[in-house]
């Protein structure tokens, strides 16, 4: 037995997961202090990491330069910021989990990278191998293996601290891609302005058509590969099983970075790494776009779902799970409470947003049930799970959205 919105008791039908009555108590809207609290030592962290990062440009640079350059890094930012606003609308992300991933790639990812760098040219210059090998070996080994991991640490320390975020790969790929768009940013600000310095304003042309205007979604493409596997297993995955599905994405976005870096090392002319893009890059480009528009349209479909296993037991009408969980009924809802006073349009937003929280923590709780066997100790706890906790706040905050949207 369950309760349905009104508080009167009615039949549940068997299902994988069933759905939980959840101990009725005024909705609270907070974010736990330990979240809050690592979330601002993250960011201000980030932040310092990329304040050093534009101070070390600026010694071999120059203060111009570097603002020249900043300001055409700029660019090629923007193309990735807003395809990440189209991938993310669906279930957008919080701000400072953007901004975290953005400032990481910018900055603690840039500097780990240097680091590495410069202990890898000492123990070089030290051991007496020839430049050209040490070349290959930076640009084709090294690079790939430091750059991808550094990325992919912070993916991690997301992945552990706002673990609840973590609804599917979809999320996955909008964080990856956001550290990447950062990384790229500092990375390109340093190639755009050693190539004013060395050729002038010709080669900056040249290295700006190939990097911000030809691919500025190359650290994406590569990331994203790290981003999938950890939004997998943040869906399918329990303990620590869902290491082994994070190595190989890493391992992927390490493949493809190398090809990347190998192309750019091995083709010394323009037509050639023209060429090379538009035969290899591009097709895979599209094929990363057709990949998300198909996990979109998933997570579409897993909505409609989900939320229909509450409607199944009286908390939706169906009227309201078409509203929730389909871009039509969403384009509707929104404009329809476009017209109303902002209390009830701001409502409206968060009556959304909560009920795609809710279908994807139904589906943690359904995935979970059919693979008992992954967690032993957790199958016979009696308490409430962390996600049947958050169902049940989740389903209070979602009727009184609806109290407040009906008004």
């Amino acid at each position: 037995m369950t309760l349905d919105p009104t508080g009167r008791s009615i039949a549940v039908p068997a299902q994988d997961a069933p759905i939980q009555s959840p101990v009725w108590s005024a909705p609270v809207r907070r974010t736990r202090l330990s979240t809050v609290v690592w979330a601002s030592v993250g960011i201000v962290v980030a932040a310092l990491a990329v304040i050093l990062v534009l101070v070390y440009l600026s010694t071999f640079l120059g203060a111009g330069a570097l603002l020249v350059c900043l300001l055409l890094a700029l660019v090629p930012l923007t193309l990735v910021i807003l395809a990440v606003r189209w991938i993310d609308r669906w279930e957008p992300e919080p701000r400072p989990a953007l901004w975290f991933a953005f400032l990481w790639g910018a900055g603690v990812s840039i500097v780990t990278a240097l680091v590495f760098d410069l202990g890898v040219q000492i123990v070089v210059a030290t051991s007496g191998t020839a430049r050209p090998a040490g070349d290959f070996l930076t640009a084709v080994v090294q690079a790939p293996l430091v750059e991808e991991s550094a990325k992919g640490f912070g993916l991690l320390l997301l992945f552990w601290v706002i673990r609840g975020q973590f609804n599917g790969p979809i999320d996955g790929v909008v964080y990856a891609a956001m550290i990447a768009a950062g990384f790229a940013f500092s990375e390109n600000i340093q190639y755009f302005g050693v190539a004013m310095l060395d050729g002038g304003i010709a080669t900056l042309g040249v290295t700006f058509l190939l990097r911000g205007v030809l691919s500025p979604f190359a650290h994406v493409l590569f990331t994203a590969c790290t981003g999938l596997a950890v939004g997998l297993a943040a869906r399918r995955a329990t303990g620590s099983r869902y290491i082994g599905t994070v190595l190989i994405g890493l391992a992927a976005a390490v493949l493809l970075h190398a090809v990347w870096n190998g192309a750019f090392y091995f083709l010394t002319t323009d037509a050639s790494l023209v060429g090379y893009y538009f035969l290899v890059q591009f097709p895979m480009f599209l094929g990363a776009i057709i990949t998300m528009v198909m996990l979109r349209r998933q997570e579409e479909r897993l909505t409609v779902q989900r939320l229909g296993d509450y409607a199944a037991v009286g908390w939706f009408t169906a009227a309201e799970v078409d509203m929730l969980a389909t871009p039509r009924g969403r384009r509707q809802a929104r404009a329809w409470a476009h017209a109303q006073p902002p209390a009830r349009r701001m409502a409206m937003n968060r009556f959304i947003v909560d009920a795609t929280r809710l279908a994807s923590v139904r589906q943690r709780l359904v995935s979970a049930q059919a693979h008992p066997s992954r967690s032993t100790a957790e199958s016979h706890r009696t308490e409430p799970s962390a996600d049947q906790a958050e169902e049940a706040r989740l389903l209070g905050l979602l009727m009184a959205d609806r109290a407040e949207v009906i008004g």
